[in-house]
């Protein structure tokens, strides 16, 4: 059978196994990295990331990935380096198969050379250090904890079947990195290791992510409270009598025009916040938790510290909708207003022009009327001298022979008025 494909058909069934998880080997060390830009995030130059990725790749003499790759893996030295490229920024994970003596020890992340950072087309977003060793008893799993993390803050858990422990304080140490630890059950395959440690970064991205647009409602909190009380100002006023309807209408259209400017400068970091936490909830729930010795699993943790902070979005993001929605309708009623107080003034506007047009009338039929007198005298006049010849053959006098005219002139004069307006009209 032949048939022609789709020309995504292949790379969309490609993208769909693009990004397998590792396989990890117990013990093991992973050193994970997310660079964003601080602004524009989503239409940043990629080039420029691909160049930085190039620059730590030639420092190993590692092969350089594709062009216009969006994820790539390589060995460079001693570890196993995955990057990936995301929307809005970009990850960086080093796998090295051996633990360092120190648990946590800052010079894990000399994979990541101090001058190679400082060129780097961003900030820092996350990074995370993970610990992951073979799984002693309970008992050494709660000494380990109470070295490595802050209690109040601790989650723990048993994950996928009891195969491995995961504990993590959600907190930035002093190498400005979190903490995770893995401890890891001997018939716990090294796919399966990978799955948790991915998760766990995916966890720590997509939390730090999410939170981006708890700042953002934090920045915006002040300004939206100042539009809504003007907004409840004017709306409480539109019915006054007295009101300068058009003056609070451009008022209004100004708030109005404030609120969709806030939409449209927050709608997609709302968006993409949502879209995060979803992940980060997703990625926990695959874990499969069971609780460990009475302590808080990371849901719990989540549920606790993390959702309060998405529901603030959420509600903001409601609050924000609303008040352009309360904008728009003000708007409308009171555009209402002023075209019914519009019509009112051109009515009377009408009226004082029909009356102004009924005193031209009667001013020009005066003035018609006049103009026959006029125009009557001057023509009597011009035929009495024209006709005085005639009065002594007549035997008339003067004044008789311009009584006699007048009567006929003027019956002229005023047909000739009339014949000429009614042409006119």
């Amino acid at each position: 059978m032949t048939i022609t494909d789709h020309p995504l058909r292949y790379e969309l069934a490609n993208e769909l196994h693009a990004r397998p998880f590792p396989s990890l080997e117990v013990p093991c060390t992973a050193t994970y990295l997310a660079i964003k830009h601080p602004d524009r995030a989503v239409g940043r130059d990629r080039q420029a990331d691909r160049a930085h990725l190039i620059a730590l790749l030639d420092r190993h003499g590692a092969p350089h990935p594709q062009p216009g790759a969006t994820h790539y893996s390589a060995r460079i030295g001693r570890h196993e380096l995955k990057w990936e490229s995301h929307t809005e920024f970009v990850t960086y994970t080093a796998f090295t198969p051996t633990l360092s003596a120190r648990a946590f020890d800052p010079t894990d992340f000399e994979v990541f050379p101090a001058d190679w950072l400082a060129q780097a087309p961003g900030v820092r977003v996350a990074s995370a250090h993970i610990r992951v060793q073979p799984r002693p008893d309970d008992t050494a799993v709660r000494d380990l904890l109470a070295d490595w993390f802050v209690p109040e803050s601790l989650a723990v858990s048993r994950v996928l079947d009891d195969g491995a422990i995961l504990a993590g304080d959600f907190r930035i140490d002093p190498a400005g990195h979190t903490r995770f630890a893995v401890f890891v059950n001997d018939e716990t395959g090294a796919r399966r290791v990978g799955r948790i440690v991915q998760r766990l970064c995916e966890v720590e991205t997509y939390k730090s992510m999410s939170m981006l647009g708890f700042a953002r409602v934090k920045q915006i909190g002040a300004d939206l409270g100042q539009l809504e009380q003007t907004l409840a100002h004017l709306v409480d006023h539109m019915g006054d009598t007295g009101l300068d309807a058009e003056l609070t209408l451009t008022q209004l259209l100004t708030t109005s025009a404030t609120l969709e400017q806030q939409m449209a400068r927050n709608s997609f970091r709302f968006g993409a916040t949502g879209a995060y936490e979803a992940l980060v909830n997703q990625r926990i729930k695959v874990l499969r938790e069971e609780r460990f010795q009475g302590r808080q699993t990371f849901a719990e943790f989540m549920m606790r510290r993390y959702d309060p902070a998405m529901r603030t979005v959420k509600s903001t993001e409601a609050r924000l909708a609303a008040l352009s929605d309360r904008a728009r309708r003000a708007g409308e009623l009171l555009r209402t207003r002023v075209d019914v107080e519009r019509s009112a003034q051109n009515q009377s506007l009408l009226s004082s022009m029909d009356q102004r047009a009924d005193t031209q009338l009667k001013l020009q039929k005066t003035v018609e009327g006049l103009s026959v007198v006029a125009i009557s005298y001057y023509a009597v006049s011009l035929a009495s001298y024209a006709g005085y010849p005639l009065a002594k053959w007549l035997g008339l006098s003067k004044g008789e022979l311009t009584a006699a005219l007048t009567l006929p002139v003027v019956a002229i004069v005023w047909w000739s008025l009339r014949r000429i307006q009614s042409k006119l009209h």
